[in-house]
């Protein structure tokens, strides 16, 4: 018998206030008092879900479950308290790394969270499944996201157990892309091979494992960057509704929930490295606002008809004039325009902070990545789709002052979107990983006996 216990805690209570009470089968989310720099001790709210009869008694002894979940009891405690602390610049000592700024939501919060991280968590990646389907992903595409995490966890350098008992969470490492690759006949619509694959292996590691029937599911988690990540889990309600889902595609419209759920960035690289980081100085932008993309949903058609060869300022292209380098316009822009495409990521997100061109959200439902430790509206515009007529007003009300000090905080906030290899604190490889640990640190799961 298993009680799972769902925990309020610091860093992620300010999402029931952004996003109103969120639910989902079995596990229901409630976190009704929310603190913006600070928690009180006993600002929680937990649910338990029993699987049998009602009649539990708790096990004896210690067993290595509940020595895990008292070591994340006393990080959740360490994290509480450092959520009270008010300034603006982390207190805890570290030779890498002090956040600090309004970038963040709590900055010694967060900190304190990346710390304990480091000192506990433990990650079990699941060895059944063949190459290349899983255990492997694309890392030169825009599903590079996908692949690079992927391949990190393989290697093992980082987090990973191989001790099952000793890990608090637990990945099931297929990838998507691939499994679109070379399980889908385009344009066929027929997606029973994949629907097939997914339940088999969940089926698979079910049978061979106590640990997802031990939470079913709760701390598992999976991670896609392709567009059809969110529908693939829908394969296995318990995988949708229970576990830890990372998707670039995080539309609360198509069931994203934030409270267990969350958002990595889109990161389109075409070689293995980055290349090409920073811009022009902020005096030297001398365009206004700039995108360049072609028909991809209905949002960038709208973006298109609106401003397409409409305004020298706003400078919107369906293909780029021949000569014009994509990477030089980024650049020179004080604004890039990041609309959703079919779906609500887009990697334009990322290349705008590499580019040091503030951000401009355009979109419905989209949860911006590690939303739960950065404060996106400091170095970002959100513009909602029905305001795209009006981008232009919107972007000029901003201030010289403002745009410079929102400017300047994107290139502060560019050191957690950066790829590493092999990866460095505080980049997007340990961002996603955190914001993978604050969800496991959402939850308590504990062996009853009837």
């Amino acid at each position: 018998m298993i009680l799972v216990i769902v925990e309020a805690t610091t860093l992620l209570l300010h999402l029931q206030k952004t996003y109103g009470s969120l639910n989902h089968h079995k596990l229901q989310f409630s976190l009704s008092q929310i603190i913006k720099e600070g928690v009180d001790d006993e600002v929680q709210e937990t649910i338990t879900q029993q699987v049998g009869p009602n009649k539990t008694r708790f096990m004896s002894g210690s067993s290595q479950l509940e020595k895990l979940e008292a070591s994340l009891g006393r990080a959740r405690s360490s994290i509480r308290e450092a959520a009270n602390v008010r300034n603006k610049i982390s207190t805890h000592q570290d030779p890498d790394y002090v956040p600090r700024g309004p970038i963040y939501r709590n900055p010694n919060a967060f900190h304190r969270s990346y710390l304990e991280m480091e000192n506990l968590f433990k990650i079990y990646v699941y060895e059944e499944g063949e190459v290349p389907i899983f255990h492997d992903g694309p890392c030169r595409s825009i599903y590079s996201s996908e692949g690079r995490f992927i391949h990190e966890m393989e290697k093992g350098n980082m987090y990973r157990t191989r001790d099952p008992d000793k890990a608090l969470v637990y990945f099931l490492p297929f990838s998507v892309a691939r499994m679109v690759r070379y399980m889908y006949v385009p344009d066929s619509k027929d997606r029973h091979g994949m629907k097939l694959a997914i339940i088999d292996y969940v089926n698979l590691i079910a049978q061979k494992h106590p640990f997802w029937n031990r939470s079913l599911g709760a701390d598992h988690f999976m991670l896609s960057c392709h567009d059809w990540g969110p529908f693939t889990t829908s394969f296995v309600p318990l995988l949708f509704h229970n576990s830890i889902r990372v998707l670039c595609n995080a539309n609360t419209s198509e069931g994203f929930n934030p409270s267990k759920d969350s958002s990595f960035p889109e990161i389109n690289l075409k070689t293995s490295e980055m290349s090409g980081l920073g811009g022009q100085p902020p005096s030297s932008r001398s365009t206004l606002a700039f995108f360049a993309g072609g028909l991809h949903g209905h949002i960038r058609s709208l973006l298109l008809n609106e401003w397409k060869g409409k305004d020298r300022d706003v400078r919107v292209y369906e293909k780029l004039p021949r000569g014009v380098s994509y990477e030089k316009m980024l650049k020179g822009s004080k604004f890039c325009l990041c609309p959703s495409g079919y779906e609500v990521a887009s990697p334009r997100v990322v290349e705008a902070i590499y580019a040091e061109c503030i951000p401009v959200l355009i979109s419905d439902g989209y949860i911006p990545p590690f939303s739960d430790v950065l404060d996106w509206k400091t170095f970002s515009v959100q513009v909602p789709v029905k305001n795209i007529s009006d981008i232009k007003n919107i972007l000029m009300s901003i201030s010289s002052r403002q745009y410079l000090r929102t400017q300047r905080r994107v290139k502060e906030v560019q050191r957690h979107f950066l790829v590493n290899g092999p990866p460095k604190r505080y980049d997007v490889f340990h961002m996603i990983v955190h914001s993978i640990w604050l969800r496991r640190l959402n939850i308590r799961i504990q062996d009853l006996l009837i």
